[in-house]
């Protein structure tokens, strides 16, 4: 194992991302499980917390295994496996509208009183627990380059080396603490990795 749980791998992350710290930086969590790690690294670095709504477009054989994801303005990343993974074009399309169903019911859950943060012009953090394969990842710093951030990071506790290097194609910086040789599921490298509910995700944004 290399982190305990969530909150050490965050305080581990908030020193490697110290470079922006009182530059006000907008903190970005994939959910759900990266939710309470990014408000602990917005704290850390004096910025504010919102979240980036996109979802895994998962195998037919497979659901833990990502072929592709969706943003919230519905782009899709498909990626080069999907094929092989016995995904047809017609799956992928049945698969976007039943995640973007799931994005529109997180979006009216989570900031129901608000609109996301602006990004624009901003230093911009997106926050996940860990990759496999990067596809979630992709499709969210997509969406955020097309809204013109200033400064576009992806900050991760651990992902192998080849999927850090497929994300780095789409950020300014990527941030990831450890890459290890043997990857099989990003929980693997904690010793405590519950699930995160939507109610906990729904109080943390609401203070």
């Amino acid at each position: 194992m290399l982190f305990t749980d969530r909150n050490q791998a965050a305080y581990q992350l908030a020193a490697a991302l110290s470079q922006y710290q009182d530059m006000h930086p907008l903190v970005l969590a994939i959910p759900r499980g990266a939710v309470p790690m990014g408000r602990i690294i917005a704290d850390a670095l004096g910025g504010e917390l919102d979240v980036v709504l996109v979802r895994k477009l998962p195998a037919p054989f497979n659901p833990e295994y990502a072929i592709g994801s969706v943003d919230e303005s519905g782009w899709t990343y498909v990626s080069d496996s999907a094929a092989a993974a016995g995904a047809t074009p017609e799956y992928i399309e049945q698969e976007k509208q039943r995640q973007l169903a799931t994005i529109r019911r997180r979006r009216a859950e989570y900031t129901p009183l608000r609109p996301p943060f602006d990004p624009a012009g901003r230093i911009v953090i997106v926050v996940d627990d860990g990759l496999a394969t990067g596809a979630t990842m992709i499709a969210a710093l997509h969406g955020l380059r097309e809204r013109k951030p200033a400064r576009l990071v992806c900050a991760i506790p651990v992902a192998p080396v080849d999927t850090v290097d497929r994300v780095r194609l789409y950020a300014d910086d990527v941030v990831c603490l450890e890459t290890p040789f043997s990857f099989q599921a990003v929980g693997q490298f904690y010793s405590d990795f519950p699930q995160v509910e939507d109610e906990e995700v729904v109080e943390i944004l609401r203070r």
